[in-house]
């Protein structure tokens, strides 16, 4: 019955959301604090997350999420998608292009400024993330699966590293975000829902300014490392070490 639920909010939702979002698209409506492309994703989000009887609990830092950030989040589930969007204002996710084939989907994602990126192709991604740098500068944020796509534990993986070019050209903050309970709230095989619980950690920005291209790696670390720490202090997970070829820990 919850998965029901779940389903139905999510085609309902995302055919009520997505056409606001398009037809404002159409009518010029530009993308600004407050504006549709900022509260339609969040709702869109919350309203799935309620069906589906979840309840999102966040921990974070003052001034993790205000400001313009690259949140760069652990990966698990699709629920950590919506867990992530029901919090951060004025967001924008970058996407696995394989996404930008659904129908209204895809065109209202675009329509609210998300960015599908090709993962087999480093070249397109780098440029991908670079044009990401503009709607940065513009006041929003970002926010990266990094580890490249869904595991299936808990357990950190290698970051790839266009997350950190993107923060870099942008002199953005990077917060490492950890999502937790997302795999007892949505299974793949089968395919349910359950209620429950899931954490979100905002912990401390990562800064930017000043770096260049080189460095890439020494922020990447930083930030996989914070990230392991909460899973493993938090939860118990005990995350592989990953050092980055280039990174300059200290």
């Amino acid at each position: 019955m919850r998965t029901a639920a779940a389903v139905f909010a999510l085609i309902v939702s995302t055919i009520f959301f997505g056409t606001l979002v398009i037809l404002a698209s159409v009518l010029g409506v530009k993308d600004r604090e407050g504006s549709i492309y900022d509260w339609a994703p969040r709702w869109w989000a919350r309203i799935i997350v309620w069906a589906s009887r979840v309840k999102v609990v966040l921990h974070d830092v003052p001034g993790a999420r205000v400001g313009r950030h690259v949140f760069v989040v652990n990966h698990v589930t699709l629920f950590d998608v919506l867990a992530v969007a029901t919090v951060v204002p004025r967001v924008k996710f970058v996407a696995k292009a394989e996404l930008s084939n659904i129908p209204l989907f895809s065109r209202a994602m675009r329509s609210a400024g998300m960015v599908f990126i090709e993962r087999a192709n480093r070249k397109a991604a780098f440029e991908s993330y670079r044009n990401v740098a503009g709607r940065i500068s513009e006041g929003g944020s970002v926010v990266v699966f990094a580890e490249g796509t869904r595991g299936t534990s808990y357990a950190l993986r290698p970051l790839k590293k266009g997350p950190f070019v993107l923060a870099i050209d942008a002199a953005a903050p990077v917060v490492p975000t950890v999502v937790y309970g997302t795999m007892q709230v949505l299974t793949r095989n089968p395919f349910r829902v359950y209620g429950g619980t899931v954490h979100v950690h905002f912990l401390e920005p990562v800064p930017t300014a000043g770096l260049d291209y080189d460095q890439r790696d020494t922020i990447a670390a930083k930030v996989h490392a914070r990230m392991a720490e909460v899973l493993r202090s938090e939860y118990g997970v005990e995350s592989p070490l990953w050092e980055p070829r280039r990174a300059v820990i200290g």
